[in-house]
Protein backbone atom coordinates (compact mmCIF):
# COMPACT_ATOMS: atom_id res chain seq x y z
CA UNK A 1 0.00 0.00 0.00
CA UNK A 2 0.76 3.51 -1.21
CA UNK A 3 1.29 6.03 1.09
CA UNK A 4 -1.23 8.27 -0.62
CA UNK A 5 -3.65 5.05 -0.33
CA UNK A 6 -2.88 4.99 3.99
CA UNK A 7 -3.31 8.22 4.09
CA UNK A 8 -6.93 8.66 1.97
CA UNK A 9 -8.17 5.56 4.05
CA UNK A 10 -6.79 6.89 7.37
CA UNK A 11 -8.87 10.47 6.74
CA UNK A 12 -11.71 8.53 5.42
CA UNK A 13 -11.80 6.51 8.62
CA UNK A 14 -11.42 9.63 10.91
CA UNK A 15 -14.17 11.60 8.81
CA UNK A 16 -16.67 8.72 9.81
CA UNK A 17 -16.06 8.44 13.32
CA UNK A 18 -16.13 12.28 13.14
CA UNK A 19 -19.57 11.87 11.81
CA UNK A 20 -20.88 9.43 14.27
CA UNK A 21 -19.79 11.86 16.99
CA UNK A 22 -22.08 14.64 15.72
CA UNK A 23 -19.42 17.28 14.75
CA UNK A 24 -16.40 18.40 13.39
CA UNK A 25 -14.73 19.52 16.91
CA UNK A 26 -14.78 15.58 17.84
CA UNK A 27 -11.66 14.20 18.87
CA UNK A 28 -10.41 10.62 17.12
CA UNK A 29 -7.90 8.05 18.62
CA UNK A 30 -6.46 6.49 15.51
CA UNK A 31 -4.51 3.57 17.05
CA UNK A 32 -2.10 1.97 14.28
CA UNK A 33 -4.08 -2.10 15.25
CA UNK A 34 -7.01 -0.50 13.17
CA UNK A 35 -5.30 -1.06 10.21
CA UNK A 36 -3.20 -3.69 10.80
CA UNK A 37 -4.25 -6.96 9.36
CA UNK A 38 -4.73 -9.74 12.06
CA UNK A 39 -2.97 -13.14 10.83
CA UNK A 40 -2.59 -16.29 12.98
CA UNK A 41 -0.31 -17.68 10.36
CA UNK A 42 2.80 -19.50 11.91
CA UNK A 43 6.54 -18.36 10.49
CA UNK A 44 7.97 -20.37 9.84
CA UNK A 45 5.92 -22.21 7.45
CA UNK A 46 5.24 -25.72 7.42
CA UNK A 47 8.44 -28.10 6.17
CA UNK A 48 8.29 -29.56 3.57
CA UNK A 49 7.03 -32.67 4.36
CA UNK A 50 5.24 -34.68 1.59
CA UNK A 51 1.51 -33.62 3.20
CA UNK A 52 2.90 -30.06 2.32
CA UNK A 53 3.85 -30.35 -0.98
CA UNK A 54 0.86 -28.83 -2.87
CA UNK A 55 2.18 -29.96 -6.49
CA UNK A 56 2.51 -33.62 -5.41
CA UNK A 57 -0.65 -33.81 -3.81
CA UNK A 58 -2.48 -32.11 -6.80
CA UNK A 59 -0.67 -34.92 -9.14
CA UNK A 60 -1.78 -37.82 -6.80
CA UNK A 61 -5.57 -36.14 -6.93
CA UNK A 62 -5.19 -35.69 -10.92
CA UNK A 63 -3.77 -39.35 -11.65
CA UNK A 64 -6.62 -41.06 -9.13
CA UNK A 65 -9.12 -39.29 -10.43
CA UNK A 66 -8.11 -40.09 -14.21
CA UNK A 67 -7.98 -43.59 -12.80
CA UNK A 68 -11.32 -43.58 -10.83
CA UNK A 69 -12.73 -42.76 -14.26
CA UNK A 70 -11.44 -44.87 -16.23
CA UNK A 71 -12.63 -47.60 -14.17
CA UNK A 72 -16.66 -46.04 -13.09
CA UNK A 73 -16.47 -45.65 -17.79
CA UNK A 74 -15.69 -49.33 -18.19
CA UNK A 75 -18.48 -50.13 -15.43
CA UNK A 76 -20.94 -47.93 -17.29
CA UNK A 77 -20.08 -49.43 -20.58
CA UNK A 78 -20.59 -52.93 -19.07
CA UNK A 79 -23.73 -52.39 -18.16
CA UNK A 80 -25.07 -50.71 -21.26
CA UNK A 81 -23.83 -53.37 -23.04
CA UNK A 82 -26.00 -55.95 -20.74
CA UNK A 83 -29.07 -53.84 -21.10
CA UNK A 84 -28.42 -54.13 -24.83
CA UNK A 85 -28.20 -57.96 -24.79
CA UNK A 86 -31.28 -57.86 -22.13
CA UNK A 87 -33.40 -56.20 -24.87
CA UNK A 88 -32.03 -58.44 -27.48
CA UNK A 89 -33.37 -61.68 -25.71
CA UNK A 90 -36.34 -59.96 -25.03
CA UNK A 91 -37.24 -59.03 -28.61
CA UNK A 92 -36.74 -62.83 -29.51
CA UNK A 93 -39.14 -63.99 -26.80
CA UNK A 94 -41.65 -61.57 -28.03
CA UNK A 95 -40.73 -63.00 -31.39
CA UNK A 96 -41.68 -66.41 -30.43
CA UNK A 97 -44.64 -65.84 -27.75
CA UNK A 98 -46.14 -63.73 -30.76
CA UNK A 99 -46.10 -66.89 -32.93
CA UNK A 100 -47.89 -68.82 -30.23
CA UNK A 101 -50.19 -66.69 -29.72
CA UNK A 102 -51.59 -66.49 -33.44
CA UNK A 103 -51.82 -70.12 -32.52
CA UNK A 104 -53.89 -70.21 -30.10
CA UNK A 105 -55.76 -67.19 -31.70
CA UNK A 106 -57.02 -69.67 -34.44
CA UNK A 107 -57.65 -72.74 -32.14
CA UNK A 108 -59.98 -70.84 -30.01
CA UNK A 109 -61.89 -69.61 -33.00
CA UNK A 110 -61.97 -72.84 -34.49
CA UNK A 111 -63.01 -74.69 -30.66
CA UNK A 112 -65.16 -71.83 -28.60
CA UNK A 113 -66.04 -74.16 -25.81
CA UNK A 114 -62.46 -75.80 -25.04
CA UNK A 115 -61.54 -73.51 -22.43
CA UNK A 116 -58.03 -74.30 -22.46
CA UNK A 117 -57.53 -72.62 -25.42
CA UNK A 118 -58.67 -69.32 -24.40
CA UNK A 119 -56.56 -69.41 -21.19
CA UNK A 120 -53.33 -70.21 -23.02
CA UNK A 121 -54.55 -67.12 -25.38
CA UNK A 122 -54.86 -64.88 -22.35
CA UNK A 123 -51.52 -65.47 -20.95
CA UNK A 124 -49.80 -65.38 -23.80
CA UNK A 125 -51.03 -61.97 -24.37
CA UNK A 126 -50.02 -60.92 -20.62
CA UNK A 127 -46.30 -62.41 -21.48
CA UNK A 128 -46.05 -59.98 -24.74
CA UNK A 129 -47.47 -57.12 -22.27
CA UNK A 130 -44.47 -58.01 -19.66
CA UNK A 131 -42.25 -57.95 -22.77
CA UNK A 132 -42.59 -54.45 -23.58
CA UNK A 133 -42.35 -53.43 -20.17
CA UNK A 134 -38.84 -55.01 -20.16
CA UNK A 135 -37.74 -53.91 -23.19
CA UNK A 136 -38.86 -50.64 -21.99
CA UNK A 137 -36.81 -50.61 -18.83
CA UNK A 138 -34.10 -51.70 -20.98
CA UNK A 139 -34.35 -48.91 -23.46
CA UNK A 140 -34.48 -46.84 -20.45
CA UNK A 141 -31.67 -48.49 -19.14
CA UNK A 142 -29.35 -47.81 -22.20
CA UNK A 143 -30.29 -44.13 -22.51
CA UNK A 144 -29.58 -43.55 -18.27
CA UNK A 145 -25.88 -45.23 -19.58
CA UNK A 146 -25.84 -42.60 -22.27
CA UNK A 147 -26.39 -39.92 -19.95
CA UNK A 148 -24.07 -40.95 -17.07
CA UNK A 149 -20.77 -41.12 -19.69
CA UNK A 150 -21.86 -37.43 -20.49
CA UNK A 151 -21.96 -36.64 -17.00
CA UNK A 152 -18.28 -38.39 -16.49
CA UNK A 153 -16.66 -36.21 -19.01
CA UNK A 154 -17.21 -33.27 -16.69
CA UNK A 155 -14.98 -35.54 -14.24
CA UNK A 156 -12.18 -35.38 -16.90
CA UNK A 157 -12.42 -31.86 -17.79
CA UNK A 158 -11.94 -30.78 -14.07
CA UNK A 159 -8.96 -33.21 -14.08
CA UNK A 160 -7.94 -31.13 -16.85
CA UNK A 161 -8.03 -28.23 -14.79
CA UNK A 162 -6.26 -29.67 -12.00
CA UNK A 163 -3.44 -29.78 -14.74
CA UNK A 164 -3.40 -26.63 -15.79
CA UNK A 165 -3.19 -25.47 -12.34
CA UNK A 166 -0.26 -27.79 -11.67
CA UNK A 167 1.42 -26.56 -14.75
CA UNK A 168 1.09 -23.05 -14.08
CA UNK A 169 2.89 -23.47 -10.39
CA UNK A 170 5.31 -25.67 -11.81
CA UNK A 171 5.83 -22.69 -14.22
CA UNK A 172 5.80 -20.33 -11.37
CA UNK A 173 8.49 -22.57 -9.06
CA UNK A 174 10.87 -22.37 -12.51
CA UNK A 175 10.49 -18.99 -12.81
CA UNK A 176 11.30 -18.04 -9.20
CA UNK A 177 14.01 -20.55 -9.35
CA UNK A 178 15.21 -18.68 -12.07
CA UNK A 179 14.70 -14.98 -10.66
CA UNK A 180 16.51 -16.32 -7.53
CA UNK A 181 19.57 -17.83 -9.34
CA UNK A 182 22.96 -17.03 -8.44
CA UNK A 183 26.75 -18.29 -9.97
CA UNK A 184 28.02 -17.90 -6.66
CA UNK A 185 27.82 -21.19 -4.65
CA UNK A 186 25.84 -20.85 -0.91
CA UNK A 187 28.85 -22.37 0.57
CA UNK A 188 30.66 -19.57 -0.49
CA UNK A 189 28.25 -17.15 1.53
CA UNK A 190 29.23 -18.06 4.86
CA UNK A 191 31.34 -14.68 5.01
CA UNK A 192 28.93 -12.78 3.58
CA UNK A 193 27.01 -10.24 5.69
CA UNK A 194 23.80 -11.04 7.41
CA UNK A 195 22.61 -7.65 8.26
CA UNK A 196 24.31 -4.13 8.09
CA UNK A 197 24.82 -0.74 10.00
CA UNK A 198 21.06 1.01 10.50
CA UNK A 199 19.08 -2.35 11.09
CA UNK A 200 17.05 -2.70 13.75
CA UNK A 201 17.63 -4.76 17.01
CA UNK A 202 14.78 -7.33 15.61
CA UNK A 203 16.81 -9.14 13.20
CA UNK A 204 17.54 -12.44 12.11
CA UNK A 205 20.83 -13.41 13.24
CA UNK A 206 22.85 -16.45 11.54
CA UNK A 207 21.46 -19.41 13.91
CA UNK A 208 18.07 -18.18 13.20
CA UNK A 209 18.71 -18.00 9.38
CA UNK A 210 20.32 -21.59 9.71
CA UNK A 211 16.95 -22.75 11.76
CA UNK A 212 15.09 -21.57 9.08
CA UNK A 213 16.47 -22.74 6.59
CA UNK A 214 16.32 -26.22 8.90
CA UNK A 215 12.80 -25.47 9.29
CA UNK A 216 12.33 -25.40 5.09
CA UNK A 217 14.78 -28.30 4.04
CA UNK A 218 15.43 -30.70 6.81
CA UNK A 219 13.04 -33.02 5.90
CA UNK A 220 11.86 -34.22 2.29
Amino acid sequence: MTQEELDALMNADMDGAVGEAGGSDSTYSCSPNNFRIQTEAEWPPPPPVKEHKVVRQLDDVAREGEEKSSQIFDILEKISNDATNSETAINNIATKIAASLEVFTRLKERFPNIKTFEAQLAAHNDILRDCDVLRQSAQNTSDQMVVAMDVMQYQDIHRQKIERVINVMRALSRYMNSLFDSKVADEKRVSSAVHIAGDSEDVVDEEGIEALIAAFGGKR
